[in-house]
């Protein structure tokens, strides 16, 4: 297999979790990124199957996927075990809904931190007003973590054993926590579920790379993973 993603993406790096945690061999591809300029120009083989020019795209054999959630249950029909998903319908329904959660909810929040890795314009009005929108967005932020910290009381996991859904809220939460916002003080199931992915080796050698990607690519983010 191979898989093209991105150095800072979360989206491809929560499919690289899914690999390792899976047990399988890929090909990584990093795609060239500046915080400046994303990804522009395109790669051009992404764009010959992602008609939104994005990471990650999955190749395996004659076969060309993108969207991490297509990808996610692509690998999980195609190699079950480990599984990543519950067997039970009504499970595997209640994972999804994490999946999306993490993708779209939490998302539509945390987007507006993402400047923050970015080098500050001449023009730093424009800057102080994506600031503005940021403090705007982490009181939601904290309300995410609130409602994920009641969700996994009593619960080494989101739905029971580990699974797909750890792996799609880990990632924002840990975005979250990289651009300086809400801490995980103060909720203490929330924050020992963080520690316990972030000791599975799957998710420290992800962590790892960003962290290593942000050294060389990315502005210092003041508060990031503030306690």
């Amino acid at each position: 297999m191979k898989l093209y993603t991105g150095p800072v993406s979360l989206f491809s790096r929560k499919v690289e979790i899914a690999l390792h945690e899976k047990g399988l061999a890929f090909e990584q591809v990093l795609v060239p990124f500046t915080q400046t300029k994303g990804y522009s120009p395109r790669n051009p083989d992404v764009l010959a199957i992602n008609p939104k020019g994005q990471v990650p795209v999955l190749i395996d054999g004659g076969l060309s996927l993108y969207d991490s959630t297509v990808i996610f249950e692509y690998l999980e029909d195609a190699h079950p075990d480990p599984a990543l998903y519950p067997k039970s319908p009504m499970e595997r329904a209640r994972c999804r809904l994490f999946d999306v959660f993490g993708d779209e909810v939490m998302l539509a929040s945390l987007r507006f931190l993402m400047h923050r890795t970015e080098p500050k314009p001449d023009d730093l009005e424009r800057w102080h007003e994506k600031e503005e929108k940021a403090k705007e967005a982490e009181p939601v932020l904290a309300g995410h973590f609130d409602e994920l910290d009641r969700s996994l009381q009593g619960k080494d996991y989101l739905c029971g054993a580990f699974s797909a859904a750890d792996i799609s809220v880990f990632m924002p939460v840990f975005w979250t926590r990289r651009l300086g916002g809400p801490s995980l003080k103060g909720r203490e199931a929330l924050a020992s579920w963080y520690a316990r992915l972030s000791a599975r080796p799957a998710f420290a050698k992800v962590v790892a790379e960003i962290l290593a990607a942000d050294a060389e690519l990315s502005a210092p983010v003041e508060g990031a993973f503030r306690e």
